[in-house]
């Protein structure tokens, strides 16, 4: 019942994209990634909100990958900031105001709690 309800305040709210460079973690898969931009999807069940997008993560692997807004968590500093490359104390603390305001706490994860097994050995290919 209460994710009825939780569900019906969530679609009150207007979208609100996730900003390029926010750090992430695939629900499901638990890789951790950044968020490159928005690609337009013709086909599939899974989009975000807008109903015509999904994510393109970076996740150091050979390939982008397409992920909708609701597969995603958003991972936070100690302080419960958003992680965003390469931005300011300021900016990321406006950021983390917005995404609040449009989902729901459990959505966003502490880095250290975030990182998996997997994720530490990873190494980034230049």
């Amino acid at each position: 019942m209460s994710d009825t309800t939780t569900e019906t305040a969530a679609a009150r709210k207007p979208w609100l994209k996730i900003p390029n460079g926010v750090k992430v973690r695939h629900r499901s898969e638990g890789k951790d990634g950044v968020i490159e931009g928005l690609t337009e999807i013709v086909t599939g069940l899974r989009r975000n909100p807008d109903g015509r997008t999904q994510y393109r993560i970076d996740t150091a692997g050979p390939a982008m990958e397409l992920v909708a807004e609701d597969d995603l968590l958003i991972l936070t500093d100690h302080e419960g900031l958003v992680l965003i490359a390469k931005q300011s104390v300021e900016y990321r603390r406006h950021v983390t105001a917005r995404l609040h305001d449009t989902l729901a706490d459990d959505r966003f994860v502490a880095a250290q709690e975030a990182s998996g097994a997997g994720t530490q050995s990873r190494g980034r290919k230049r």
